[in-house]
């Protein structure tokens, strides 16, 4: 039986996905595809969308990043269907993973965004995730938008010494 590419560029990333156990974003699963000469950019946001579309896969936008994590429906697609995925292509992903996947897992698990408050202020919510669990989460109460916006900018390059400086202080 031969199977589209369309519907093998969905498995791969269904396993990628699964493999993880984190959210992916639309440009690391993009990158991917790209760098390996899979597909374009274009075929890889369609595909994306079908899988959304069916259910398979979950979509969270923050702060303009798309952020996509497998559901339980994708991920008993793939226990069916992953045979389907060429021996070459699960090599590439399983390379591509475990080369990066400190990185990929540092970029996702690190998400910060703001919103305006009632009282007129604005709140950085910043959270880091480790996998499917949240290590630690702060909101600062801040009075502007561009104050807001420059504490997300800058959160990702601070989380860990926060979270560090948190815990030795609380622990002593």
């Amino acid at each position: 039986m031969t199977v589209d590419s369309s519907t093998i560029y969905k498995l791969m990333i269904l396993y990628m996905l699964n493999r993880l156990d984190c959210q992916l974003t639309n440009a690391q699963l993009s990158s991917f595809f790209i760098e390996k000469n899979y597909t374009d950019y274009f075929n890889i946001q369609q595909t994306l969308s079908e899988l959304v579309s069916s259910g398979f896969v979950e979509k969270v936008i923050m702060r303009n990043t798309s952020y996509y994590s497998i559901t339980p429906e994708g991920y008993t697609s793939l226990s069916f269907f992953k045979n389907q995925i060429p021996r070459g292509a699960l090599e590439d992903i399983n390379n591509f993973l475990e080369a990066h996947k400190y990185a990929l897992k540092n970029e996702v698990g690190t998400q910060s965004t703001y919103y305006k408050h009632t009282n007129g202020d604005y709140i950085a919510n910043c959270r880091v995730n480790e996998g499917k669990s949240l290590l630690y989460e702060i909101n600062i109460s801040v009075p502007s938008e561009e104050e807001a916006k420059r504490i997300c900018q800058n959160f990702r390059g601070y989380s860990e010494e926060i979270y560090g400086f948190i815990m030795k202080d609380l622990l002593q």
